[in-house]
């Protein structure tokens, strides 16, 4: 029960942090929207850090989850990369999508060191989960991982400030060229023969 009241407060919460700021909305307003007494609130958050902190591992927790899935999937490394890049398209193909809920909390609510340690964790995991794909196609280059992770980033902030996905498939395209460029060559049928 108690795990319960606590999920329903961040979902209302993030909802309200997600699409009209975190320094817009006020405790009485997630009180409101999540129906729970203000005793109920501050006992389950003592802050209000400590609430955009739990909306940021939460949603974290969603992304990751999401990505994973591609990375543990039968797909090849190449079209893990593609996938990655097209689910992301497809979030950002709606009137909904403001863009990377880390970077906008951190430009919001940067002085907290809770919620600039949520986001750094999170972008560390992302970047990690574009070496694991790498490492899959025989590629140890973290600067590889660097470089996609980047157009990652880029593509997020380009769509939330342009309101246009379309630059999430340019990115896709810059990271598969990244991916290539960065791909063992392939033996060729001469040098395999000798």
């Amino acid at each position: 029960m108690r795990e319960a009241i606590s999920d329903q407060i961040i979902a209302a919460a993030g909802g309200l942090f997600y699409r009209e700021g975190i320094r817009a909305v006020g405790i009485d307003r997630i009180i409101e929207e999540a129906n729970v007494a203000k005793a109920t609130l501050y006992r389950h958050f003592p802050s209000k850090d400590h609430l955009v902190a739990a909306y940021l591992s939460a949603r974290h927790d969603r992304v990751i989850q999401s990505l994973n899935e591609v990375v543990s999937s039968a797909l090849p490394p190449r079209a893990q990369i593609v996938s990655i890049f097209e689910r992301l398209h497809e979030k950002a193909d709606s009137p909904d999508f403001r863009g990377c809920a880390f970077a906008l909390a951190v430009a919001e609510h940067g002085e907290s060191d809770k919620v600039c340690s949520v986001a750094r964790h999170h972008k560390a995991v992302v970047r990690g989960i574009f070496s694991t794909i790498l490492s899959k196609a025989g590629i140890a280059d973290e600067l590889t991982a660097a470089h996609l992770a980047l157009l990652y980033e880029g593509a997020l902030a380009t769509v939330a400030v342009g309101r246009d996905p379309q630059p999430v498939l340019l990115a896709r395209d810059c990271a598969l060229s990244v991916f290539d460029t960065a791909s063992p060559p392939s033996p060729s049928i001469e040098s395999s023969s000798l």
